[in-house]
């Protein structure tokens, strides 16, 4: 049977036609999902600038349906879920792009970086801390391990933290010795609490080595060697600290004091309290020297000097128990002294304060200046709830 070229002739163009309709069926489909793809990613970003939430998750997961490929959609639902507190949501979403075969490194190191955030902010530390070790070596391994540092700092896991701090320090993201410092000084505390001497003292000596100024580590071996009967050593250490920190003296005057009377070193301790006393007075200082002195009279006169620099309760206070305890006639200049210190510390209590916006104010309003309320004053002053 011949073949009929006639038939071919007709055929072609009609075959032509029909891929041409079916080519601009499928062009102007990917148009309209190309198109309402972007129209529901700046719905939900237009909701998300004015703060409904939900509204912009419901648009953003709409987008995410027409483009499931599009990871920064997805990036932005996960950051909406945590923000809202949904984390299980959050980790849901951060989990499907990481189990996704053609996500780039860099996406999938900024997944992890979302599902370590997701899980830190969930109070899951344990699942966090194996989720920030995964980003060790990448782009994010700072942010993995200064979280990892806050980690091991709220589970009080001081050794993890040492380790974590010198880590960063090696990665040239600044100095970490004072708070290296503060963790071996945590480390000799549980020593301590268990009765590990040895450990404690290895724990402060690595102190002392990790930041020589630092004042934590000497008021801790001053008071660990107190505790232990060493009072002259104690002393000893505390003078360096004195020499060094002198703004730190207030932390160990009472115990500087009991060390001195316990050797019978009051006179030399006492003498170097009132040279820091005289050049930053403070009511740690005073009683300190109080302790050390048992002339009446004195101790007065250190107290009204006291009221006069820093005019506050506690000095008040002190001078009050001195004329107590002294059986002293008591000056009128110094009850005026103590008055006004009163006076001033009574006005902060003497406002009254709005129960709808918190709005303090000296006098009492029917309209709040802060929140324009209505009868949102109590009639009563701060001082009297």
């Amino acid at each position: 049977m011949d073949f009929d070229l006639q038939w071919l002739l007709l055929g072609l163009p009609v075959a032509f036609a029909l891929g041409w309709l079916a080519s601009r069926f499928d062009f102007q489909q990917l148009k309209r999902e190309q198109r309402d793809a972007p129209k529901a990613y700046f719905k939900g970003l237009n909701l998300l600038l004015n703060e409904q939430h939900d509204k912009a998750i419901d648009a953003f997961i709409e987008a995410v349906q027409q483009d499931p490929d599009t990871s920064d959609l997805h990036f932005a639902l996960g950051n909406l879920f945590r923000r809202r507190g949904e984390y299980e949501r959050a980790v849901r979403v951060h989990q499907h792009l990481l189990n996704r075969a053609d996500l780039p490194p860099a996406e999938r190191d900024r997944a992890q970086h979302g599902l370590a955030q997701d899980y830190m902010q969930a109070g899951l530390f344990d699942r966090a801390e194996a989720a920030w070790r995964a980003l060790e070596g990448t782009a994010y391994d700072t942010d993995a391990r200064l979280a990892l540092l806050t980690l091991h700092e709220r589970s009080h896991d001081w050794r993890s933290a040492v380790d974590d701090a010198l880590k960063l320090e090696r990665g040239s993201t600044g100095s970490y010795a004072s708070r290296i410092a503060h963790y071996w000084c945590e480390l000799a505390l549980e020593a301590d609490a268990k009765q590990q001497t040895a450990d404690a003292d290895d724990a402060l000596r690595r102190a002392h080595e990790a930041a020589p100024q630092a004042a934590r580590p000497m008021v801790t071996a001053g008071r660990r060697l107190a505790r232990m009967g060493r009072h002259a050593e104690a002393m000893a250490v505390w003078n360096d600290l004195l020499a060094s920190h002198p703004a730190s003296s207030n932390l160990v005057a009472a115990d500087y004091a009991a060390s001195a009377l316990a050797c019978g070193s009051q006179d030399e301790a006492r003498g170097r309290l009132l040279t820091l006393h005289q050049k930053k007075p403070s009511i740690d200082l005073l009683n300190a020297i109080g302790a050390l002195d048992s002339d009446p009279v004195s101790r007065c006169d250190r107290t009204r000097t006291q009221l006069s620099l820093l005019p506050t309760l506690s000095a008040a206070q002190a001078m009050l128990h001195e004329y107590e305890t002294s059986a002293l006639p008591l000056l009128p200049a110094d009850l005026s002294a103590v008055g006004e210190v009163i006076g001033r510390a009574a006005r902060a209590g003497q406002r009254y304060r709005c129960a709808a916006c918190g709005f303090d104010a000296q006098h009492h309003y029917w309209q709040c200046p802060g929140c324009l309320g209505w009868d949102t004053y109590p009639p009563q002053r701060l001082e009297e709830f």
